[in-house]
């Protein structure tokens, strides 16, 4: 699950990326302020995955630990 959300985040930031270089070429301020919304989204993604891998992985660890102790 975490990696499709460091997936998806990856594509929304290079998406941005994208936009932003179109606006700037077309002179679109618009289309250039939406590939920077983008890009920050898709690097929000991207740190929510992989908090979300830091907290599985503490929770297997601990649940490793409660397994020996028992």
């Amino acid at each position: 699950m975490a990696e499709g959300k460091k997936i998806r985040g990856k594509a929304q930031e290079a998406t941005g990326k994208a936009k932003e270089k179109v606006g700037r070429a077309t002179g679109s301020d618009d289309l250039r302020l939406k590939g920077a919304g983008d890009q920050a989204a898709g690097k929000a993604k991207q740190a929510a995955g992989e908090v979300e891998d830091v907290v599985k992985g503490t929770v297997e660890e601990t649940k490793g630990k409660v397994r020996r102790h028992k």
